[in-house]
């Protein structure tokens, strides 16, 4: 495992299970979004789909993985920065979706506000996606 996942989990107090260490490579490696049927299909032969799930779940719930809801229609899960404790994320940032390629990529250094609503109104979650082509596809 990288020192990078080790160190991750041990900020969150998360027990160090081959599973949490394996996704975490995983996402960490890929330097992207990934969904979750992209994990079953990288770590088949390890994981079963509920161990994926469940250790997605408790990445989400500690603050180690953010979801992004692209126009794929797949929930993707990225890595939280340093300022997301448990169900407290913070993710004013804009994620780009490939058209192309499908990849969805966090643009950390490009933050966006959170909108105004009207009176009456209480976001819950807000989600911040720019679809398009990416550098690679457009080569």
């Amino acid at each position: 495992m990288s020192s990078k996942g080790r160190e991750l989990l041990k900020s969150h107090a998360l027990r160090q299970t081959d599973a949490r260490m394996e996704v975490l490579d995983f996402i960490i490696d890929s330097q992207r979004a990934v969904s979750q049927p992209e994990l079953e299909q990288a770590l088949v032969h390890k994981f079963d789909r509920v161990t994926l799930y469940r250790t997605l779940s408790t990445f989400n719930a500690n603050g180690l993985l953010h979801t992004v809801a692209d126009s794929s229609g797949s929930m993707k899960y990225a890595l939280c920065s340093a300022h997301c404790e448990g169900d407290d994320h913070h993710h004013e940032h804009l994620h780009f979706h490939c058209t192309s390629c499908a990849e969805t990529i966090c643009f950390d250094e490009v933050m966006v506000t959170r909108p105004e609503l009207p009176l009456g109104y209480a976001a819950t979650d807000y989600n911040f996606v720019v679809n398009g082509v990416c550098r690679k596809c457009q080569l």
